[in-house]
Parts: C-alpha cells; structure tokens; sequence
C-alpha cells in the first residue's frame, strides 16, 4: 500500500466488536466536503450522514448497535487486517488476510472533476490480491435517529431506496452476487481471485433526481478523487517537524470543512461518549466560533489559504448577520444551532442519553471575543487584508468586549456554573491588545484604542489580583478556587504578558492534571471523562513558547506516540491508561491543537 509508516496503523490487528461496535479508535473518516463517513476495521462503515454534516445520518450503527445503518464488506470467516491511508490523502485501504487468501478494499467519499459531486458516492474497490476470500456485504440503511421508515421501490431499470427524502441506490460490478433485497435490506457475496476487481458504491441525494453512474465510472472516481487530495496535501507550505503527522491532521481538518459555505464542523459526530456509560454524549456536528476561529488559524499556518479565507468570510458574515449578543454556534449553513434534546436510542455501548443539538448554543462565553481578534491579526499578520465591512465589525466587537469582560460566563469548557473564568479574562484581554495593535497598524478604525488599551490593562491587573493561588503558584480555574483549568495554557499563544507566572502555571497544571504526556481538562475532570487530547498539546505547545524546544520535542516525541494509533486521527479525549479513544471524531480542537502546537515547537 502507498502509505508512510507514519500513517500505517498496528499490522495484524484482529477487529472485535462489543455490543455490534468498535473501539473507537478503529474508525477511519472519509470526506468528500460535505459529510464525513466512518469506516471500521472490520470493514463496516457505521456512520455517514446525509446530505450534509449536521444532516440525521443514514448509517448510524455506531450508536444504534443491532439494528443500526451500515454498509459492510467483511469477510465470511477469521481474519486480520492491516490499513492505512493512501499518501496525502483521505482515502483508506484495508487489507484483509484469512487462511485462504487476500483482499483489499479501497474506500473513498468521492469527488469528480471539478470538486464535490452534486450527489453523496460511497465508492468501495475490492481486489484480490492472493488465494480467495469470500466477503459478506451488508447494505442496511438506517432510520435518520428514528424519524423514518426505509422502503424500496423498483423503477423501470433498477432498484431504489427511499429514507426520508432521500433517494438511494446501491451498484455494484456483476460478480457480486445479491442474496437478499427486501424492504432496505440488501446482502451480497463476493469471492475474490488474484487479480480480480470489483467496484461496490452507495448513492444518495436530498429531494433531488439521482444520477445512476456507470460502476466503471465510480470506480475511476476513486483515483481521482484520491490525486485530488494529494494536489491539495502537496500544497501546503509547511515542512518543518513533524511534517507527515500534521499533513495528516491538515487533512482530517479539511474533512471537516463544509464546502457550500466555509463552515468548520467541531466534529463529524454525535453522542460518542467521553467516557464509556457516562452521560457526556454531545453532538459536536456544528460549527463553533471558537473551534472555526482556531482552524483558521492553523490553515494559515500551514499555507491551506483558500480554506482559511472560506472559513474567515463564513465566521464573520455569520457573526455580522446575528448580530448581538455573538452566538457560540451555529449550524453549518450559517443558522442557529438546534436546541438540545435526548434521543430514545441505545447510544455507543450503552451510553446514554444520545443527545441530539446543543444546549451550549444559548451560553454567553466572553473568550470568543479573543478567539475572533486573534485569528483576524494572524489574518493580516501574513499579509491579507481587511475589507471595510470586517473592520467595522471588529470594532464593534471590541467594543463589546470592552463593556462587556467584568461579567459572568460559563467560559472555554461550557460549564453550568456561571464564573468569572480566568481562561475568558484572557480571552477579552487577547481581544483588546490586538484590536490596539490593529488600530495602531491602521487596520481598524482607530478612534476608541485608549480606551482599549485601558480596559486591557485592567484585565491584567484584574486577572493577576483575583486568579492567581500563592499556594498553588499558578493561576487558578476562577476566582475562589484552588482548581486549576488546563485552558489557561492558552495565555502563552495569546501573548498574556506574564512568563514567570505562566511558567509556574504550566507547572502546576502538568504536575495535577497530567497522566504521562495526556491532561485533563481541570481539577476533577477525572471522575467523568478521559483525559482531553487538545489540553496535552497546549501543554506541549506552553514548553516551546517558554524557550524549552529541547524539552518541547521530546514531550512531542511522547505525545504522538501515544496518541498516534489511529492511523493519526484524533478524538476530543482518550483513556489516560493509553487504552482507547473516547468522544466525538474526528475532532477539530485536537488536530487543529496538534498543528499549531506543531508550528510553535519547530519555531521556538
């Protein structure tokens, strides 16, 4: 296979499902810029929503268990599997290896000739590569989280689905041989040969005509839509450290980004636990200011400039049309997120309740003032420009932020308890002393920068009398507190002017939170979710911006061999015993942390 050894994953793994599921660090992501689809080791892809990211999915066994949607092509008897992404791509080969032969399946989320298909392709190549291996393939549509009844219907020339407006078909070479086709079930055998090929794809559109393409065509659709990934891969500037492993976290990045308008999903998933039958199952499938604002600023670092002038134009066309008081989320096409409910669903191994929405949507967090100032100087930092309109608008925000940073929010982690966090203080005096440098450097309009200037030095003065633990010796969660918030790693990359303390910080946090090179999230974190994966590499991230890159690279070194497993896809958290990843995947505060961390340590 045409793969790194950095991107291959451990070889004769032997899949094992519990409860009808995998480990979750046995899914793979496919992308085709509009939805993201899963797809395990043992060949099962158990998760794709349709049209869209933020879409109800179609295949959904991944927290519907039995009955679940997927689309599968196992082998009929033991086996082991070894994977791997292609080079600079998001296309997957497995290769699967019984007593009687081999077989490899190509899996890609296709795309055409001039970008994103105007239909859903779930392309599937399966080639023999020795002996003979019988494959059992199983098309089970899901039921869109129970608002919908799959049925089949047979047109003049083929036979259809149709799954709550949707319209699907299954197409595949003639060796494959159907042995049952009911209702929305379809099964099939395949027998491999050395030297054989077959192509298998799963077709959908949303309240459109469906395009039946030749299998010929789906096929050779697969390797373009790979050499389309390695042209956007080979495009990127950076090639310092760790060159291969951001590359990768570039592109699972990139699965995220909802083309038709700019947005960045925080993940492509929903209700995945961050621990395993706790009740921490958010749906992550929108785009937060924060988590959009952080991608493009690792885009810009990475030379990915189309995707980070899409996402800035979504981020502050989104903000201006709200208006006041700035929204934490919006859904991928630029409304409001969709209120929180729970689902009757049996979730991933038990782990309910299955939420669907998000009820961070209402929450004030003043940090986003920060998060918005921060990647618009990185904007102009590299050379871009402002239009008048976006000058205006961050202004506006400033100002905002100026009235604004003495109140109450539920800060960075969305917590219930309203506080003074000190990782949003931060954040409003980040988005003060930018706006200042911009005012001075005549980006924006320049008439309250005194002011400015004032209210951030308050902050600091603020921050420094009110958060700061003597007994500690770091800054603290919030004022009152002994607990310490990992978040506030932060402050080094925001250019909060305080080292000595941040480094006593850094220290503190490391020493309390830390499990070897993972972290938690804040002090007693630990009782109900893994340790966060983003947290570790701002940890990492904090030694390199105190001058440490010596020490930096090594604790990097650690890092990515722990989290590495996965063929270099990340989760929002992981076990702190190493064992599994937990949370909602691919997520982007972790791949976009694990970039800019990156950039940090190879420029310290």
């Amino acid at each position: 296979m045409d793969a790194s050894p950095a991107e291959q994953a451990r070889p004769g793994l032997q899949p094992v499902r519990t409860g009808d599921v995998l480990p979750l660090g046995q899914y793979a992501a496919l992308g085709d810029g509009r939805s993201v689809a899963l797809v395990g080791t043992d060949g099962s892809v158990d998760w794709l929503c349709v049209p869209g990211l933020d879409s109800e999915p179609v295949f959904d066994r991944l927290i519907a268990a039995d009955q679940g949607g997927r689309f599968s092509i196992t082998p009929d008897q033991p086996f082991t599997v070894t994977r791997a992404y292609r080079q600079d791509s998001n296309v997957l080969e497995q290769v699967f290896t019984t007593a009687s032969g081999q077989a490899r399946v190509t899996d890609s989320l296709n795309s055409g000739i001039s970008g994103r298909l105007p239909w859903t392709e779930l392309g599937r190549r399966v080639e023999g590569l020795s002996g003979s291996v019988e494959l059992l393939v199983e098309l089970r549509p899901g039921r869109r989280l129970d608002q919908a009844n799959p049925w089949r219907e047979t047109v003049s020339h083929c036979s259809i689905l149709h799954i709550d407006g949707l319209v699907a078909a299954f197409r595949a070479s003639e060796d494959v041989v159907r042995t049952v086709e009911e209702d929305g079930l379809l099964r099939a055998v395949l027998t491999t040969r050395p030297g054989s090929r077959s192509t298998l794809a799963w077709l959908a559109t949303a309240d459109e005509p469906l395009i039946l393409p030749s299998v010929e065509s789906i096929d050779a659709r697969i390797d373009r839509s790979d050499q389309s990934w390695r042209e956007w891969a080979g495009n990127l500037t950076y090639l310092g450290l760790y060159q291969s492993q951001v590359r990768r976290s570039a592109l699972a990045l990139k699965l995220l980004l909802y083309s038709p308008t700019g947005a960045i999903a925080a993940a492509a998933t929903m209700a995945l636990p961050e621990r395993v039958g706790g009740a921490k199952n958010y749906d992550y499938r929108y785009a937060w200011v924060r988590d959009v604002a952080y991608t493009i600023k690792a885009f810009l670092r990475v030379g990915a400039i189309e995707e980070a002038r899409a996402s800035f134009a979504w981020l502050i066309n989104t903000i201006r049309a709200h208006g006041a008081p700035m929204r934490v989320m919006f859904r991928l096409d630029g409304a409001p997120a969709p209120p929180e409910e729970t689902l009757d669903m049996p979730g991933y191994r038990g782990s309910r309740p299955v939420r669907r929405g998000n009820v961070a949507r209402d929450q004030t967090q003043l940090g986003l003032f920060g998060d918005v100032m921060e990647v618009a100087a990185l904007f102009v930092e590299q050379g871009h420009v402002l239009d008048l309109a976006t000058r205006r608008l961050l202004a506006e925000l400033t100002d905002r932020c100026a009235d604004l940073w003495r109140g109450l929010d539920s800060g960075i982690w969305e917590l219930p308890d309203l506080e003074h966090y000190t990782t949003s203080k931060i954040g409003c005096w980040s988005a003060l002393n930018r706006a200042a440098k911009l005012a001075e450097q005549g980006q924006i309009d320049a008439s309250h920068a005194d002011r400015w200037r004032r209210e951030r030095d308050r902050i600091g003065a603020w921050i420094d009398s009110r958060c700061w633990s003597d007994a500690k010796q770091s800054y603290t969660m919030h004022p009152g507190t002994e607990r310490l918030d990992a978040s506030v790693l932060l402050a080094l990359p925001f250019g909060f002017d305080r080292r000595e303390r941040l480094a006593l910080t850094r220290a503190a946090i490391v020493r309390e939170l830390g499990r070897g090179p993972l972290v938690y999230r804040y002090s007693g974190a630990e009782e109900e979710e893994g340790t966060f994966l983003a947290c570790a590499f701002w940890a990492v991230e904090a030694r390199a911006l105190l001058g440490e890159r010596t020490v930096a690279i090594r604790e990097m070194d650690a890092l990515l061999a722990a989290t590495g497993g996965n063929l270099g896809l990340l989760n929002e958290q992981m076990d702190p015993d190493g064992s599994d990843m937990l949370g909602n995947m691919p997520q982007a505060l972790s791949h976009l942390a694990m970039v800019l961390c990156t950039v940090a340590v190879n420029d310290a």
